[in-house]
């Protein structure tokens, strides 16, 4: 049987040892380029009817189409910095070899969403529903001052409109 002291000095050891390494490879790993900071460029949606998608994002939020493709399977709008891209299920179907979740055929939406931004939600809820949107929460105000609505797009997209954070 190993006494008490022994086991300590063993799990001293063994620690000092473990801390040695970090630290040997906390000061000797050094990438060989610093990471670079990236930026969310875009975000696309699959969807079972790209023009359909754009008509709506169009009429329900006021935003701009930059371009449909000439095969309908693609298209995106602008939003300002980052673009919000439309793309057929086949594109998606040809870029993930498992498949992917068809968000218009889920009964609840998916667990992510888009965040569009406006001074006046009660307005741009209403229009959402009013061109298509299911409604999923109505407009309330967060304990940080922030108005907040839920809508599903036809295609399923979960949007979140939503006042300035700090407005």
């Amino acid at each position: 049987m190993v006494s008490r002291a022994v086991t300590k000095r063993r799990q001293r050891t063994s620690l000092r040892s473990w801390m040695m390494h970090s630290a040997k490879l906390r000061t000797t790993h050094t990438p060989s380029a610093p990471l670079e900071i990236m930026k969310l460029g875009y975000t696309i949606l699959y969807v079972p009817d790209v023009a359909a998608s754009l008509d709506f994002f169009e009429r329900a939020f006021g935003l701009k189409r930059r371009f449909l493709h000439e095969s309908g399977t693609y298209g995106e709008l602008d939003t300002g910095e980052t673009t919000l891209s439309f793309a057929a299920h086949e594109l998606g179907e040809a870029n993930f070899q498992g498949g992917h979740v068809h968000a218009h055929s889920s009964v609840r939406p998916l667990g992510m969403e888009i965040g569009l931004v406006t001074s006046d939600v009660a307005a741009a809820h209403e229009t959402a529903v009013r061109e298509g949107a299911h409604e999923l929460s109505k407009p309330v105000t967060k304990p940080w001052g922030q108005v907040v609505s839920y809508v599903r797009s036809p295609d399923g997209c979960l949007i979140e409109l939503c006042t300035p954070i700090g407005a």
